[in-house]
């Protein structure tokens, strides 16, 4: 049996086929684990999600921000806009209602012990250590997940609050941490967001850094696999730290991770 982390596919359902294809993955077997936006962008957001959902415990997924977006627009809390986004097709599906509630049930952040990786889509704040952070994660899990999730998905949008404290509460406690693991690239060392720059590591603005090059992280010892950072090509400098998304939706090429040997495959987008 083998794992392979895959990076965001949004969408982009062939290239994924022809990544498997070159795995071999075989879905009795092996398992993948997916860095989230599994959706938009690309044009075949609806294969994707029935084959994810087809393959049952042998995908595990967490969310991404454009994930969430999907979210968002199926409970109404934000129009659809054909400008951005291209799921217009999961909307008017038959099996939307199957498709969206499979979606709300994944996790913001995945812990293997024995595998000894850590998922999530975007990043960790560094003031969180892998408990605190796995605690987080669920509290807005249980947002989604529950019976409020309508009422929540109006106030998701927003940079504020741009620094954690364990006193937030309410909508803004569930945002920031959302924003953490779905937005983050940025961060100061105090602990501040910055969710507005995309751009490469050398283009950080002044007084932030990436959040994974923060010194003294409190998960500094974790080896965590994110996608969402396409400008950085798959490459990350440090060790443990593993960057999947290669920008698939832009041309470039869907990558997957084999995390028993952390042999990487690449498919042509």
């Amino acid at each position: 049996m083998s794992t392979y982390a895959i990076g965001d596919i949004q969408g982009c359902f062939s290239p994924f086929m022809r990544l498997l294809e070159k795995i071999q993955f075989d879905p009795n077997e092996d398992v993948l684990w997916l860095t989230g936006d599994l959706v938009n962008r690309g044009t075949e957001s609806l294969e994707t999600l029935r084959f994810l959902m087809s393959l049952k415990n042998r995908a595990i997924a967490v969310l991404g921000n454009h994930d969430l977006t999907l979210l968002a627009v199926a409970y109404e809390a934000t129009p659809y806009d054909p400008r951005h986004h291209t799921f217009k097709d999961i909307l008017t599906a038959d099996d939307k209602p199957q498709l969206i509630t499979w979606l709300r049930h994944r996790p913001f952040l995945h812990h293997d012990p024995i595998l000894g990786y850590t998922l999530v889509h975007a990043g960790l704040h560094p003031h969180w250590d892998l408990s605190l952070a796995l605690s987080l994660a669920q509290e807005a899990e249980a947002i989604l997940q529950g019976n409020a999730v309508a009422e929540f998905l109006p106030h998701l949008y927003g940079n504020e609050p741009s620094r954690w404290d364990p006193k937030l509460s309410g909508y803004d406690r569930i945002r920031f941490i959302i924003n953490c693991f779905t937005r983050l690239r940025f961060c100061s060392p105090e602990g501040q967001l910055e969710l507005t720059v995309k751009e490469a590591t050398h283009l950080a603005p002044p007084g932030y850094l990436p959040w994974f090059s923060i010194p003294e992280r409190a998960n500094r010892h974790l080896n965590i696999l994110f996608g969402h950072w396409a400008s950085l090509q798959g490459k990350c400098p440090v060790q443990n730290v593993f960057a999947l998304d290669t920008g698939c939706v832009w041309g470039n090429c869907l990558t997957a991770m084999r995390l028993e040997d952390q042999q990487r495959f690449t498919s042509p987008c």
